[in-house]
């Protein structure tokens, strides 16, 4: 009888240790029916002008986008002034310019990149600096 309890007691220790050790896999959902929410997060590269690079007032920028699911998820700022974009889709990235705000001359600047998403575990941000000259 002993036996019996010792076994019954372990194979219900080491149920409970799969479910567990289960649940922190699936997202945390130890239903049949429940679903978890995964994604790559948003990534920025291929930064032109290049980082550091010294620049004319109102140059042009560009860069490309992955893991983004609508342009209208992409915000660039910079110093603070928000900046127009466009995008154009390249297979499952978007490439996207801008030009620098005109009244910024004489500066380093970063060019600050955001993307929103539903999941905020999705969001991504990102950028560069740049010398903007006179």
């Amino acid at each position: 009888m002993q036996k019996i309890a010792l076994g019954l007691a372990t194979l219900l220790f080491a149920t409970s240790s799969y479910a567990i050790d289960h649940s922190m896999h699936t997202g945390g959902s130890m239903g049949g029916g429940g679903s978890s929410t995964t994604c790559e997060k948003a990534r920025f590269d291929k930064f032109q002008p290049e980082h550091l690079a010294t620049v004319a007032p109102e140059s042009e920028f560009s860069f490309t986008a992955f893991n983004v699911q609508k342009p209208e998820q992409i915000e660039v700022n910079v110093k603070s002034h928000p900046v127009a974009i466009t995008t154009e889709t390249k297979g499952d990235l978007y490439r996207v310019t801008g030009k620098l705000p005109a009244e910024l001359k004489n500066t380093t600047a970063r060019i600050n990149i955001k993307a929103t998403t539903k999941s905020e575990k999705c969001n991504g941000e990102g950028g560069w600096l740049v010398t903007i000259g006179e």
